[in-house]
């Protein structure tokens, strides 16, 4: 193939262009001419891109340059706090059970000045069956999980309900009573 193209420049003849006696004159100057315009743009570029990095730098140095002494925060250790529902899937089903079902109770209660002594009571003793509720899940926290103490923690959601339930069954047999003596003293 080599040979190929020299076999073809041998044959090739280029046509004679005549170049003006000026020519070289005229390429000089505009060579100089190109010359001397990209040296001027070339030169307020650097001075630009100087300019650029320094207050880049600056800026930089403004912005992370610390303005008062960092002292290291002490790291806090969270416990896992162990629940009964943390313990398995169905506890945690059991303890969200009875937790909305007391929750749902509560927020049924008709309260009245008539009922608000027995009210009172009952949520005196719920808030006594909460606290030994915390308790006992301290209890658990410091000595394990064991079968006792997960009893006792569902008897206690249980024993809360069933309060709250016998209260509202209370409620509701007072207030019977109320409207039957006020339809004999209306007769």
């Amino acid at each position: 193939m080599q040979q190929d193209i020299k076999e073809k420049l041998k044959e090739y003849k280029g046509e004679n262009i005549d170049l003006s006696s000026n020519h070289s004159n005229k390429f000089e100057a505009l060579l100089k001419q190109e010359v001397h315009q990209n040296k001027s743009k070339n030169k307020t570029f650097k001075w630009l891109s100087f300019a650029a990095s320094i207050v880049l730098l600056v800026s930089l140095g403004i912005k992370f340059y610390p303005t008062k002494s960092i002292e290291p925060q002490p790291i806090v250790k969270e416990d896992k706090q162990i629940t009964l529902g943390t313990i398995s899937p169905e506890f945690n089903t059991i303890e969200t059970y009875y937790t909305n079902s007391i929750n749902l109770e509560v927020s049924q209660l008709d309260l009245s000045e008539e009922n608000k002594e027995i009210v009172d009571s009952y949520l005196l003793k719920i808030a006594e069956l909460t606290n030994e509720y915390k308790l006992l899940t301290q209890e658990l926290n410091t000595n394990g999980v064991n079968d006792a103490t997960i009893d006792a923690l569902i008897r206690n959601l249980q024993l809360r309900l069933q309060l709250l339930q016998r209260l509202k069954k209370q409620l509701n047999e007072l207030k019977n009573l109320n409207t039957k003596q006020n339809e004999t003293q209306i007769l």
